[in-house]
C-alpha cells in the first residue's frame, strides 16, 4: 500500500479511550503524519464535551511514546450544525497543516449513525476500519465518570492519571451537578 502523507481521525475524544488509542496506533502505521481533527473545540465546557482542547491535546499525547508525538499533529473544530460549512472548516484547517499536493487520508469506522461524516469527503482516501475490540461510545463512560467512577478498563494509562486528576478539580463538581440536574430534568 502507497503511504499516506497524512491521516485525518475527526472525533471529539471527551475522554480519549483505548478504540481512539488503537485507531491513531493504526493511522500511524499507514501515514508518515496524523492530524487529529479535535472537534467541539469552543472554549466552554459542558457536560457532553467536559475537556478543553488544550487537555484534551495532553490527555492524547500523554499515551504516546516521543516518537509518535512528534507525527501527531492537532487542529480545532468549532461545532458547526452545517455539513457543508462543517467539512469546508475540516479541510482548511487541515490544508493549514499540509500545505497542497499532499496524500491525504480520512481514518475512521461506521459504527452508527454519526459516522455519517465519514462519506463527506470523497476526495481524501477512507481508511474503514472494521470494528474494534473495545469499541464503545463515550456517553457511558461520561455518565460513570460523573458517578465517582473511572472505568479504567477502557483508557489508556494517560488518560486515567489524567481523568483521576481532573476529579480533583473544583470544576468536576460544578460538572458533575449540572449532569444530575439534567438527568432529572429529562426524567420529568
Amino acid at each position: 500500500m502507497d503511504t499516506l502523507d497524512y491521516l485525518v481521525f475527526i472525533g471529539r475524544f471527551q475522554p480519549f479511550h483505548l478504540a481512539h488509542m488503537k485507531t491513531v496506533e493504526l493511522a500511524l502505521e499507514q501515514s508518515k503524519y496524523v492530524i487529529i481533527a479535535l472537534g467541539s473545540a469552543q472554549p466552554e465546557r459542558t457536560t457532553k464535551n467536559p475537556f478543553l482542547v488544550q487537555e484534551r491535546e495532553q490527555i492524547i499525547l500523554s499515551n504516546f511514546n516521543e516518537e509518535d508525538c512528534k507525527r501527531i499533529i492537532f487542529v480545532h473544530i468549532v461545532d458547526v450544525y452545517d455539513d457543508k460549512k462543517w467539512v469546508a472548516l475540516v479541510k482548511e484547517k487541515v490544508l493549514e497543516k499540509t500545505g497542497v499536493n499532499q496524500k491525504i487520508g480520512l481514518i475512521g469506522h461506521f459504527k452508527d449513525n454519526s459516522s455519517y461524516y465519514l462519506a463527506l469527503f470523497p476526495d481524501w482516501k477512507l481508511v474503514e476500519l472494521d470494528s474494534l475490540e473495545n469499541a464503545l461510545s463515550a456517553t457511558p463512560i461520561r455518565e460513570a465518570f460523573y458517578a465517582g467512577e473511572i472505568q479504567e478498563q477502557y483508557f489508556p494509562h494517560g488518560t486515567i492519571k489524567f481523568l483521576k486528576s481532573f476529579m480533583k478539580n473544583p470544576m468536576y463538581d460544578t460538572l458533575r451537578t449540572q449532569f444530575f440536574k439534567d438527568q432529572v430534568g429529562k426524567s420529568n
